[in-house]
């Protein structure tokens, strides 16, 4: 907060003419420090024993760096990574702004830098990633990236994948893969044994057919979608479809954060019973009507492809209704790629699915990802792969006072 007395220009001119009564009149405005770039010095002094003048000198030793060697500390680092995924800044962009930083950074120093991060957090996001296998339920999903791939034509691009596996309330973690092939969407899920929540991808759907330590269950919210895409060509059969699948989130916002899983389980038994019965019905009704290739056929037909993965729910109260948790963890990557238009390279597509699978797990968790990440960066490369990095994790981490 800084204070600015305002006088009159009449009391400037002449202040011996008036006194100041006590009461004053306080407005405010907002202002901001753009950034700015300044340099910190260390000094190590030397010091010698007292009594033992045979022992060499000695002094502190140089604090390490994301870089060693480098000039930039983790604190820039970590701001220069955060625009890139977070804001959707592109380097090339960075590199102009930077010059009203105070110095102009460049952009192949700053790739160097966004490689580093994702080095020095493999890791934690293997630790992240083995804690969500072990976890027994998560949600996935998948967005197609461009990237340029070096053995097409100069100036080509190719289509990848960011994957992503997530639980509600924990971590998410992302992988790149340059197919949407089965093994590659699903690679994440390696070892994984539990329920497994998806769209009706048949990556997933093979997956659990084909593990029997895996169940799969679908998603309510994708099911909606397609009605409402069709609601023009039958609109009073499917605006029934839809009062009575928003009957079940009704239920869901009464219930979430109050119920345990058993609890929860219980009562979408009881609860969500006649709305199912009306839903099932419905769109058997509207498929004996429609053409199987409108969108109204394509609807009932993801219904009736899903209707068994959806019942599932009932039993498996540690379910939510739909995936868009997952989904919403997908949205910082579907953006930045509207603004850096594709990701340099395969090699570059891995690096982002680790910084991603970071910066979303701090907002997931609420933690600032400029200071967690600052933190950690700066006690990485002291640690060693004996230590624990648990309390690293962003589930864990406690922001130093």
């Amino acid at each position: 907060m800084e204070t600015v007395e305002i006088l009159p220009d009449e009391v400037l001119a002449n202040p011996e003419l008036y006194e100041r009564i006590e009461t004053a009149e306080e407005t405010f405005e907002v202002r901001i420090t753009p950034p700015r770039l300044w340099k910190r010095k260390y000094i190590r002094p030397k010091f010698r024993h007292k009594r033992d003048r045979s022992l060499p000198p000695f002094l502190a030793p140089t604090p390490q760096r994301v870089i060693e060697g480098g000039y930039a500390s983790a604190q820039l680092i970590a701001y220069i990574a955060l625009n890139k995924y977070l804001y959707h800044l592109p380097l090339y962009r960075q590199e102009k702004m930077s010059a009203h930083w105070g110095a102009q950074l460049s952009r192949k120093s700053m790739a160097d830098w966004i490689a580093a991060v994702a080095d020095w957090f493999n890791p934690i996001y293997a630790l992240m990633h083995r804690n969500l296998l072990e976890g027994g339920y998560v949600q996935a999903d998948e967005t197609p990236v461009r990237f340029m791939d070096p053995d097409q034509k100069k100036g080509k691009t190719t289509q990848g994948h960011l994957c992503v596996i997530g639980k509600p309330g924990s971590d998410v973690v992302f992988d790149w893969q340059l197919s949407r092939a089965h093994a590659r969407v699903t690679r994440l899920l390696e070892g994984f044994e539990g329920l497994l929540q998806s769209d009706g991808y048949e990556a997933y759907e093979s997956l659990a057919r084909n593990n029997n330590a895996i169940t799969r269950t679908a998603c309510w919210a994708h099911v909606r979608r397609k009605f409402v895409e069709a609601a023009d060509e039958y609109p009073q059969q499917i605006r029934l479809l839809l009062s009575q699948i928003s009957a079940l989130y009704h239920w869901e916002r009464q219930w979430r954060g109050r119920l345990s899983s058993h609890g929860r389980s219980q009562l979408r038994k009881t609860c969500f019973k006649a709305h199912l019965r009306i839903i099932r019905k419905a769109a058997e009704r509207l498929a004996s009507r429609c053409r199987p290739k409108s969108k109204s056929g394509k609807a009932c037909q993801y219904l009736f492809g899903q209707w068994e993965a959806l019942l599932v729910q009932l039993e498996h109260g540690e379910s939510e209704i739909d995936n868009n948790l997952i989904e919403n963890a997908i949205r910082p990557s579907a953006v930045g790629k509207k603004n850096f238009l594709f990701i340099g390279s395969p090699e570059a597509g891995q690096r982002s699915a680790v910084i991603y699978s970071i910066i979303v797990s701090c907002e997931r968790h609420g933690i600032d990802p400029l200071a967690y990440m600052t933190d950690v960066l700066e006690k990485l490369p002291s640690m060693s792969n004996q230590d624990d990095y648990s309390p690293l994790l962003p589930s864990n981490w406690k922001e130093p006072r």
